[in-house]
């Protein structure tokens, strides 16, 4: 997408794809984030971290309009977030679908295109089209009529990818889209995410327990924890001096051949000296 299709503001300036204004999230009595200002530009990539339940994936369930915010307010390209917004794309955490499932992979990439109307949906010329094109798009042409069970889980996520971009969104919201798979397969799911945004000025959110595989496609980083926030680049949000104050305890962060791991950050074990 060129800048000059944008949604602008009066003066003049694009306008967001996302904008969260004095945010606030609890769950269970409990802060989860406040006061959160957040605004995410156009073909940025925002990577989303921090330790179990400090409130990444009920970010992603605010953004999508299914969760309400305590306090403050979420636009999406301008507009109130709202359930069922197509100007919004989701890649939920890979799960492998049962083998004896009888959906084929281009049935999938096909809701993405008509599944939001009513009834049953009847595929026109042009919309077998656009899903042809989406799978080739993901390179996922080859086993596009194959059940999806048969699959690999790397094979599935690409077929998610294609479902997500179906209704050409300025926000994608990816959700642990690399969790489970290989590195290999890691890489090439992450590079499809990141063409989309390069190609499109997609604007991505992405939640992830390690930054590693992405870390060179990061724009910005918004690190949740113990009811706080910090929000930066990853050289200014990845340092030891920065976590330890956002977690109020001593938290080291260490580089080694080009990967980065966090050591002692506190009651989660998936950080305790595992890559971020």
């Amino acid at each position: 997408m060129d800048d000059g299709e944008h949604r602008r503001t009066r003066s003049g300036a694009v306008t967001p794809a996302l904008q969260i204004t004095q945010g606030a999230l609890g769950f269970g009595g409990r802060t989860l984030w406040r006061e959160l200002d957040l605004s995410v530009r156009p073909g940025e990539f925002l990577a989303v971290l921090g330790s179990n339940g400090s409130g990444k994936t009920s970010l992603l369930r605010a953004i999508l309009g299914l969760q309400p915010l305590d306090a403050g307010t979420i636009q999406i390209d301008g507009m109130p977030a709202r359930r069922g917004n197509r100007a919004v794309g989701y890649i939920p955490q890979q799960k492998l679908v049962q083998p004896g499932t009888p959906l084929r992979g281009r049935d999938l990439v096909t809701l993405g295109v008509n599944g939001h109307r009513f009834g049953v949906p009847i595929t026109s010329r042009a919309e077998r089209a656009q899903v042809a094109a989406l799978l080739e798009s993901v390179g996922a042409t080859a086993y596009a009529d194959r059940p999806i069970g048969t699959l690999s889980g790397g094979e599935q996520q690409r077929l998610r990818v294609a479902q997500a971009i179906a209704a050409d969104p300025v926000l994608l919201l990816c959700d642990e889209p690399l969790a489970s798979l290989d590195l290999n397969r890691q890489a090439e799911v992450a590079g499809l995410i990141d063409k989309r945004r390069r190609e499109h000025d997609t604007a991505v959110v992405f939640v992830t327990h390690d930054i590693n595989p992405v870390l060179g496609m990061v724009d910005r980083i918004l690190y949740l924890a113990e009811g706080h926030f910090t929000v930066g680049t990853p050289d200014e949000v990845l340092r030891s001096e920065v976590l330890t104050a956002l977690y109020g305890t001593p938290v080291e962060v260490l580089r080694s051949g080009g990967r980065i791991f966090v050591a002692g950050a506190p009651d989660h074990a998936h950080h305790q000296g595992e890559a971020l």
